[in-house]
């Protein structure tokens, strides 16, 4: 092997791995004049999951778009505009849907959940076609003038005064900084042995995963009375089939009249404490014997066809001692992970993107890449990942018990959506007057790493959720009972809305429309937490104003 030559330019920041986070963050500092080099062991267009968007994952990605002045990102905001920029290949999201399944039995109508995002207000969400979707922001990064490589990997990483250089098979390159975006092989983990070992995460969980043709459409499986159909068709959403300790997801690109692409996702995560990986299966083999014992699970499959190697990890959680140090940052996937469910990942990257890039410009500018200026963004990541963590490891738990799953839901429903309406109002505010402080009150946070961080009360509730669930994992405490008290705290909480299906345990269907917007805006104005109320009641004008000026 020829020996590597050293480059003769200098850049101002290096980026390891042109996906999401890479690419988003490339374009963000290369719009603003940095120079940026993108590293890619592979290249594009490439195979990858995370497919599936969420509210908050959209409004920050109108957040970067509009802060950073770079439109492109917009174009994965909504459902439509996806499609329409990026081609017909695209799944659309109306709902999150959730159905509990037990051994050897029928999947039980009267155990399900669903929580609809109204089409076209505010969060038209998508199931994103990555291998389209990262291709398409790395080809922003590029347009903006970020130079690459790719089918690069980088083999050492070396540190000195004045940055780093990092290393390949035939080449040498300087940059001022890095940001490691590379995901969970990051070359700067292992240069710096960043991992913690054991991991901190209590949550344990493994996967398997394909895209498959010819999958079953989840509301085929059934022929249940209208009074147990939900009012979004489950393929039309993201379908979460859950059962002791283990769920699997259902991800269509082929649930709308306009799609052209043929593909569903789908995958199954276990806690391997539970279901260990076996030595003697295919990932193919393990995938369906852990479907099997689940009659609809195994129905909704059965008629698939994969279109590609089947993947299989062992336990997916690791994490790091540190997402900063001198001239690096670990980003997102490189710095930890805990487990698909609930669709954080993507969330995660672009609100870590959005703290990065303002102080990595600044840093920039200032030729001042001091840690202290990037220790705020690396505590972020960490909550971040120890609040998914407390989250999803409860949801595990809850499975044992409808009831208590149910609580936990809400927990998780009315927390993100809380959590928007404070990014909505600083976008709304944003676009009145273009001042950036809007932005960065949003990191003022008392309880950060959550979706709702504002809120001491519901933050304390959080905590009693995530103690009392654990009590039910050690067997010290009673699922009846303890779902019994959470939705007691929810019945007596002013930051909790009545009447939208948020706080009412016997609604399984969250399903906004005109009379329950209604209800919740006379809630937001004579028994909400006052400050909560304000911000409902403005955000919900400006939700009004917005369906007007587009004619909706």
């Amino acid at each position: 092997m020829r020996q590597s030559q050293l480059e003769k330019e200098t850049y101002d920041v290096a980026i390891l791995g042109s996906g999401v986070a890479g690419s988003l963050l490339g374009a963000i500092l290369a719009r603003h004049g940095a120079k940026v080099l993108l590293l890619d062991a592979a290249s594009h267009p490439r195979f990858a999951i995370g497919e599936s968007t969420i509210p908050y994952t959209l409004l920050y990605l109108r957040t970067l778009a509009d802060r950073y002045d770079v439109p492109e990102i917009k174009a994965l905001a909504t459902f439509t505009q996806t499609r329409k920029t990026l081609g017909e290949r695209f799944g659309v999201k109306r709902h999150f849907g959730f159905l509990l399944h037990h051994e050897g039995q029928p999947q039980n109508p009267r155990e399900t959940n669903e929580f609809n995002t109204p089409k076209n207000l505010l969060n038209e969400a998508a199931h994103l076609f990555r291998q389209d979707t990262d291709s398409y922001l790395f080809h922003v990064a590029v347009k903006y003038g970020c130079k690459f490589r790719q089918n690069f990997p980088v083999s050492d990483v070396d540190f000195d005064g004045s940055g780093v250089t990092l290393t390949g098979c035939d080449a040498q390159y300087r940059a001022r900084y890095v940001v490691d975006a590379s995901g969970f092989r990051s070359p700067l983990a292992e240069k710096l042995q960043l991992r913690e070992n054991p991991t901190r995460l209590k949550h344990h969980s493994r996967s398997i995963w394909n895209h498959m043709l010819e999958v079953t459409p989840t509301d085929e499986l059934f022929q249940h009375s209208p009074a147990n159909r939900p009012p979004v068709p489950w393929y039309e959403g993201t379908v979460h089939h859950m059962f002791e300790r283990g769920w699997a997801w259902v991800i269509a690109f082929d649930n709308n009249k306009w799609s052209t692409n043929p593909l569903c996702s789908v995958g199954i995560t276990v806690d391997p404490r539970r279901y260990p990986k076996p030595e003697d299966l295919t990932p193919e083999e393990d995938f369906y014997r852990l479907a099997a014992p689940y009659p609809d699970i195994a129905r909704q499959f059965e008629t698939g066809k994969p279109v590609r190697e089947w993947v299989s990890t062992s336990r997916l959680q690791y994490s790091s001692t540190h997402c900063s140090g001198e001239r690096w940052f670990l980003l997102s996937h490189a710095a930890g992970f805990i487990d698909p469910l609930f669709s954080r990942g993507l969330s995660n990257t672009a609100e870590s993107v959005n703290a990065l890039a303002w102080r990595l410009l600044a840093a920039v500018r200032d030729d001042d890449f001091s840690l202290d200026r990037f220790e705020f963004v690396d505590r972020l990541q960490q909550r971040l990942f120890d609040y998914n963590d407390s989250l999803v490891n409860a949801a595990f738990i809850s499975w044992c018990d409808y009831d208590l799953w149910t609580a936990v839901f809400r927990f998780w429903a009315w927390g993100a959506n809380a959590g928007c309406y404070q990014i909505q109002r600083a976008l709304t505010r944003f676009a009145q007057d273009e001042d950036d402080r809007h932005f960065k009150e949003l990191e003022d946070v008392p309880h950060l790493g959550h979706y709702w961080g504002f809120n001491d009360g519901f933050a304390k509730a959080y905590d009693s959720m995530v103690e009392q669930v654990d009590a039910v994992e050690a067997g010290r405490a009673d699922a009846t009972g303890v779902a019994h008290d959470l939705y007691g705290q929810i019945e007596a909480a002013d930051f909790w809305p009545k009447g939208f299906g948020f706080a009412e345990r016997d609604i399984r269907f969250i399903s906004p429309n005109p009379k329950t917007f209604l209800r919740m805006a006379r809630w937001a104005r004579t028994e909400a937490d006052p400050e909560l109320g304000r911000l409902m009641l403005e955000t919900g004008r400006e939700a009004i104003k917005s369906r007007v000026l587009k004619g909706h």
